[in-house]
């Protein structure tokens, strides 16, 4: 009976110490699916998404006329700098 004990408790110590390293590799994976899921849903806020192919940016929504308002204001901005320096060379 006592060498069928020598015999069990190297096994039930390896089967302990393999299942306490397998119960932290699992923690650790479940704690870096919530980091990326977490970097993931704030990514996607600010339009940037991860697929399986890479990464993907978003273009943010402009409403139309909020563009055509600001390019226009470049092209008159423009405009009257090239005025001026006309009327400098004058």
């Amino acid at each position: 009976m006592p060498s069928i004990i020598r015999q069990v408790v190297p096994l039930v110590i390896a089967i302990a110490l393999i299942s306490g390293i397998a119960w932290v590799l699992y923690q650790v994976y479940l704690s870096f699916t919530k980091i990326r899921e977490s970097a993931s849903e704030r990514m996607g806020k600010k339009n940037v998404v991860f697929t399986k192919d890479g990464m993907r940016v978003g273009v943010r929504q402009m409403q139309n006329e909020k563009y055509v308002d600001k390019t226009q204001s470049y092209v008159v901005k423009a405009w009257n700098l090239a005025n001026a320096q006309k009327d400098e060379e004058m």
